[in-house]
């Protein structure tokens, strides 16, 4: 017999490949000022983009160049310069402060024959040709180097001369208690080609464990400073950084007699570090003369995204509480490099008012964030479910929307430069696109005007809109009394269900996450399938003031799941909705609350995807990488050193969807990453196991080589094709 193709399988598959070549865009860089023969200003803007090649399933990177004429005030011309090119093998890249040097960290794979392993490039060019190329791994003075955003950097020096960066310490060589070696002829037994004392491998070390930080910075374990001397090809590993910490987002310090950096502290152990803004850190500078290492911030704090202003006076950061929610409304500080004191820019924001600066939710600043004054920086961050660019005065405090008149949406700031400003932009149902605009004059920032660069139409066949829900009296946190909530609902316009679609419900996970109006592949693509789609913002996300995010710790399993099921209910009524094919879709956290709601409220949903889902809390906590989440989350108080008592365990397990797994009745698909250091797969294995002894229709993806998000081309790929054919299947 030849297996049937599920209906509606080759044009789901076409759908998913059109809507997965929209390109995302992740850097820019503009180059130096040049005058024309007629005294006018132009540069060239360089960006870079990524796209999923579903046929090679990779994530290629490419880039396309831009020409931007302007008089200092206003953009006069702008247009793209040539055809875009394919990028291989760069992994990391800066230019020097005058745009004449570009460095290349870039990865070559070894020779097949020779069965050599990759290796790693630090290149130099000019503006003709490259003119160093330098093998760090035959030089093997470090490991690899950290091209990751937590600890990566590659920093030129103000004199042009040298380059900073961060790589993994070299590890000793280890071997066997019984190697033995053949003496060769001609040598003493003593110096039988054996290697120099401080290269001979350690006996006994194999097997010895090395921590590391965790869901996808599995290979960091002990980061060290480096420094490339340019004209000499030689590297020098930085000393006097204290053992008992991690370094990282270096960079040189004013007249480069040292260099500043992130450490993290990584004793007793070290927890994980992606996504997490709340592990103790510290700013520090280490002085290249006498090796002497010296404490910049506070250090009972968590900080990140140090940014040295354009005169070299002045340091920002942000700067959040240890331990706790892993994302919190951050505060804004900067050290003043010569007066040495610490000065506090923006506080918390505890609620949410139209008008007001919504505070900080960033995972960090943008790589350039200054103004040419050195007293204002821009920064992009939630602002309740839009994403938008506020202008900050570093002296006074205060903020100015510069996307005020522009779309609304979700905007990023990319980089900055002598008050060029370039922003990626998009929708629900439009693709980032490429702005740019000149940051005006202090006190005039509202009237910054926005040109589109590079335009993408907006996908047909979507609208969305946004709604703010209150909970009902008896629903308010008894501390936290009067917070609302959004969600963001996008409906098919064209199809047979546009009139009246089923309900696909999305949760964001985290929970202290959110989803902003913005482009995102897998609610457009169903919305394009023809369901209506609801990404819930509820109370405890990003964006709405710390309030909200305080008041879920504690709580979650009820007041997260109450204001799903609130929103879901509220929109049923209000909208035309099928209200008998309704599904849930969630991930992380959004799997947790999946999860509960078809156990708490099983007649609402006929089907259920989940990604990675939080299903026992008391079981989870031994195997994350996170294990303060779930005591946080929970409502407990977390220690290294503590151990959760049976009352405690109880209460892990009483907040955990797998209570309700008994009363759970519709079809749940589980989709695992095999590698995912947060929520280990055993978590969605105990919920398949669970739902099979009770005779629940489940099915189980597991996907090699994937970690949390599942973020792998052919994983992403499989995924959506089998979530949509499930909610197609099970909500006919």
């Amino acid at each position: 017999l030849i297996p049937q193709v599920p209906p509606r399988t080759e044009e789901l598959s076409e759908l998913y490949r059109e809507l997965s070549q929209h390109p995302g865009l992740s850097t820019a860089c503009l180059g130096p000022d040049l005058t024309t023969q007629y005294g006018g200003k132009y540069c060239s803007l360089y960006t870079e983009w990524s796209q999923r090649d579903l046929a090679r399933a990779e994530n290629i990177k490419f880039c396309r160049q831009y020409l931007l004429f302007h008089d200092g005030a206003s953009i006069v011309y702008s247009g793209p310069v040539g055809a875009c090119s394919e990028i291989k093998g760069e992994l990391l890249s800066r230019e020097s402060h005058s745009g004449t040097l570009k460095a290349v960290l870039r990865k070559v794979p070894g020779k097949e024959k020779e069965k050599e392993k990759e290796k790693q490039f630090l290149e130099v060019w000019d503006q003709n040709c490259k003119v160093k190329s330098i093998d760090l791994t035959a030089l093997d003075k470090h490991g690899s180097v950290c091209d990751d955003d937590q600890f990566g950097c590659l920093a030129w020096s103000h004199s042009e001369t040298h380059l900073l960066y961060v790589a993994e310490k070299k590890r000793p060589k280890s071997e066997s208690f019984f190697q033995s070696k053949a003496p060769e002829l001609g040598t003493s037994d003593e110096d039988a080609g054996q290697p120099k004392k401080e290269d001979a491998p350690l006996k006994g070390e194999q097997f010895v464990y090395h921590e590391d930080w965790g869901e996808t910075l599995s290979t960091r374990s002990v980061p060290v400073l480096c420094i490339l001397d340019i004209e000499g090809s030689s590297i020098s590993v930085l000393e006097g950084i204290p053992e008992h910490l991690s370094p990282g987002q270096a960079f040189w310090s004013p007249e480069d007699t040292g260099v500043v950096f992130v450490g993290w502290w990584h004793e007793p152990f070290r927890l994980g570090l992606r996504y997490c803004t709340n592990r103790r850190s510290a700013l520090f500078y280490v002085d290249l003369t006498g090796g002497k290492c010296e404490l910049l911030s506070e250090d009972t704090k968590a900080v990140w995204s140090p940014r040295l202003s354009p005169d070299s006076c002045r340091i920002v950061y942000l700067e959040n509480d240890v331990l706790g929610p892993h994302q919190q409304c951050s505060r804004l500080r900067m050290y003043d490099w010569y007066t040495k004191q610490t000065s506090m820019v923006l506080e918390a924001v505890p609620r949410h008012e139209w008008g007001a600066f919504p505070g900080i939710y960033c995972g960090a600043l943008p790589g350039m964030c200054w103004a040419a004054d050195s007293r204002r920086i821009v920064l992009d961050t939630a602002q309740r479910s839009h994403q938008d660019i506020f202008v900050v005065d570093t002296a006074t405090g205060a903020t100015t929307l510069l996307t005020a008149d522009g779309p609304r949406g979700s905007w990023s700031v990319l980089t900055i430069d002598r008050d060029l400003l370039v922003a990626r932009f998009s929708t629900p149902s439009c693709p980032p696109v490429l702005k740019v605009a000149v940051l005006p004059a202090a006190g005039h920032e509202a009237q910054a005007q926005w040109i589109c660069l590079q335009d993408a139409p907006p996908v047909p066949g979507i609208s969305w809109g946004i709604r703010t829900l209150q909970p009902p009296p008896e629903q308010e946190h008894p501390q936290y009394r009067g917070l609302d909530f959004d969600a963001i609902l996008l409906r098919p316009t064209e199809g047979p269900t546009a009139q009246k679609p089923p309900l696909v419900v999305m949760p964001h996970g985290g929970p202290h996450s959110v989803f902003t109006a913005g482009w995102a592949l897998y609610p457009a693509a169903l919305c394009r399938a023809g369901f209506a789609v609801l990404l819930v913002n509820y109370r405890g996300s990003l964006g709405f003031g710390q309030d909200s995010v305080a008041s879920l710790p504690g709580n979650v399993g009820t007041q997260d799941v109450r204001d799903v099921q609130l929103c879901v209910e509220r929109v049923l009524q209000e909208e035309a909705l099928d209200a008998g094919r309704v599904a849930l879709v969630g991930g992380s956290h959004g799997g947790f609350l999946a999860c509960h709601l078809i156990g708490q409220f099983p007649d609402t949903y006929r089907a259920c995807v989940v990604r990675n889902p939080v299903v026992n809390i008391a079981s989870m906590v031994a195997t994350t990488d996170i294990p303060d989440w779930c005591l946080t989350e929970t409502g407990l108080p977390y220690a290294p050193d503590a151990l959760p008592d049976p009352a405690q365990w109880t209460e892990m397990l009483r907040k955990s969807p797998i209570r309700y797994v008994d009363r759970v009745r519709v079809p749940v698909l589980l989709m695992l990453g095999e590698d995912d250091r947060r929520v280990p797969p055993k978590q969605g294995l105990e919920y398949y196991h669970a739902l099979k002894a009770r005779g629940v229709p489940t099915r189980l993806l597991w996907y090699p080589g994937n970690s949390h998000a599942l973020a792998g081309v052919e994983a992403e790929a499989d995924g959506f094709m089998n979530m949509a054919l499930w909610l197609l299947k099970h909500l006919e």
